[in-house]
């Protein structure tokens, strides 16, 4: 979903315009005297007090750069061979930085159209977020964007383009943002990213989008969930797609799913020895299926979620939705051991291989006893004490109603898709709850851009932090942010099909 662009924050006013490219909608937002309501201007990512921000920020004086090209190309994903849009591998390099870093990334576009950068957990300032016709230009092909901002948090962060369904092409790396303080009480450091994958293989994912969305008369009501609809291998099949932990697990059945690039024939291995320690960042980059993953022979202590410390938390697996992040330890065995990534409530897996001595290659079908033993979630999680949110006064409350039908292939928040979107107004320094309400038969994971929030629990407090958080079928999670980084910015599910199809709003700062 995309609008013209007009960065004027004296007039703070965005036309709308038809759903196309995952942007934005503002249209008639600007003043809102009219029909009687009091006069409210919007809070532009061109306003000088986003710049005043940025300033405040902590700053460490070092300035990080790199480079992004976006290019169709050829990917070998371990025996089959696709062609894809990537930054040039699969997944794209990763990038690190220091908290208060300054972080400048060119990015040059080679593709056949528009595309963005977006920094996705990163509560930077709102004109580099990459949402295009929102906070940015899209870049248009054979043109170039400078993204240019502070890093202000350390944690596990990953970037991709916030345009259409290209999310679930090759366009996507992690970021990694260091802390200096951290003790770093470990022998390796292991990036694993999680993909689902059908770029390439019969279909783009703009025809799956367009196939699900020409998928009528399916007697899916309003609040319908996926009932059968598989996409995978390019024709409409019979697969269940159930999960016990979210109800509806996802619209495609993927023929290929992914760990760093690779299916589970040709897995990547991280190499180590008996009894190191071993911090895993795991990220899961997918566009429509949560992950539970597993090592083999191995529990996983669980210590950050979204980039942010949790209290310590030991289970034998870990439950991800799309957008989300967790760095794990382990500590190492003997032998070859599979990291398995189950494609939650599908058919299918991705792996790879820790291997601290001799040994056969796990096979691909190896499923872990762990994959049934303790599955963490969001629910385990406690915020180490620098996380936590202090407790306090709620200033703003939303409701946010997360609705959608199969027929038409139309997803909605409050009623509405995203070009006719109603936008949550907040105003800078206000405590905000949003109560993210499923009303639907399919779970959403839901990702607020440029801040953190507390998923508040069972006795009314601010939780555990993050910037993701699944929103199971029919179920209610209620989050509090604190309104501290000024703009408009995009709240919505980081189901790539379902967000394009219109759920999505806007997080809206008003004067």
């Amino acid at each position: 979903m995309s609008r013209p662009w007009t960065p004027d924050p004296g007039v703070g006013r965005l036309a709308r315009r038809t759903v196309l490219a995952g942007g934005a909608g503002l249209a008639g937002l600007g003043v809102l005297a009219a029909c009687g309501a009091p006069t409210t201007r919007l809070v532009t990512p061109t306003a000088p007090v986003v710049g005043v921000v940025e300033r405040a920020r902590l700053h460490t004086g070092r300035t990080v750069t790199s480079q992004l090209s976006a290019t169709p190309g050829r990917v070998d994903l371990g025996g089959p061979v696709v062609d894809t849009w990537s930054f040039g591998t699969v997944p794209g390099p990763t990038i690190r930085a220091r908290a208060g870093d300054r972080l400048v990334v060119d990015l040059s576009n080679g593709l056949p159209t528009p595309t963005t950068v977006h920094w996705h957990g990163i509560a930077l300032r709102n004109d580099m977020d990459g949402v295009p016709d929102m906070t940015q230009a899209p870049v248009a092909p054979n043109t170039s964007f400078r993204y240019d901002f502070t890093v202000p948090d350390p944690g596990t962060y990953f970037f991709h383009p916030h345009v259409g369904v290209q999310l679930d092409r090759g366009l996507y790396g992690v970021l990694v943002v260091d802390d200096p303080a951290e003790p770093g009480a470990y022998d390796h450091e292991w990036v694993v990213v999680l993909d689902d994958w059908i770029d390439g293989t019969g279909r783009t994912p703009d025809q799956v989008l367009a196939s699900l969305r020409a998928a009528t008369g399916s007697g899916m009501g309003a609040t319908g969930g996926m009932g059968g609809m598989g996409m995978g291998g390019g024709g409409m099949g019979g697969e269940s797609m159930t999960s016990p932990l979210l109800g509806g697990a996802g619209d495609i059945a993927y023929p290929y799913y992914l760990v760093n690039g690779r299916v589970p024939a040709a897995p990547v291995t991280l190499t180590g020895r008996p009894g190191q320690r071993v911090r895993v960042r795991l990220v899961n980059a997918a566009s429509d299926t949560a992950f539970r993953v597993a090592v083999g022979g191995h529990q996983l202590s669980l210590t950050h979620a979204d980039g942010f410390p949790v209290v310590p938390v030991t289970g034998d697996a870990v439950l991800l939705g799309m957008g989300e992040r967790v760095d794990v330890m382990l500590n190492l065995g003997d032998g070859a051991f599979p990291l398995v990534a189950s494609a939650e409530g599908k058919q299918g897996q991705g792996m790879a291989v820790v291997r601290t001595s001799t040994g056969p290659v796990p096979t691909p079908q190896v499923r872990p006893e762990e994959l049934d033993g303790r599955v963490l979630t969001v629910a385990d999680l406690t915020p180490a004490e620098p996380a936590a949110m202090p407790v306090g006064r709620v200033d703003r409350t939303h409701d946010v109603v997360l609705g959608g039908s199969m027929s038409g292939y139309e997803w909605t928040i409050n009623g509405r898709t995203f070009d006719h979107e109603r936008p949550l107004d907040v105003r800078q320094g206000e405590r905000v709850r949003l109560r993210l309400k499923n009303a639907t038969m399919m779970f959403h994971p839901m990702h607020l851009h440029g801040h953190t929030f507390a998923v508040v629990d069972a006795a009314g407090r601010p939780g555990v932090r993050k910037d993701t958080v699944i929103v199971a079928q029919m179920r209610t999670v209620t989050v509090d942010l604190d309104a501290t980084n000024p703009g408009q910015w995009m709240t919505h599910c980081h189901n790539a099909y379902h967000g394009e199809a219109g759920m999505m709003t806007t997080l809206s700062y008003r004067t």
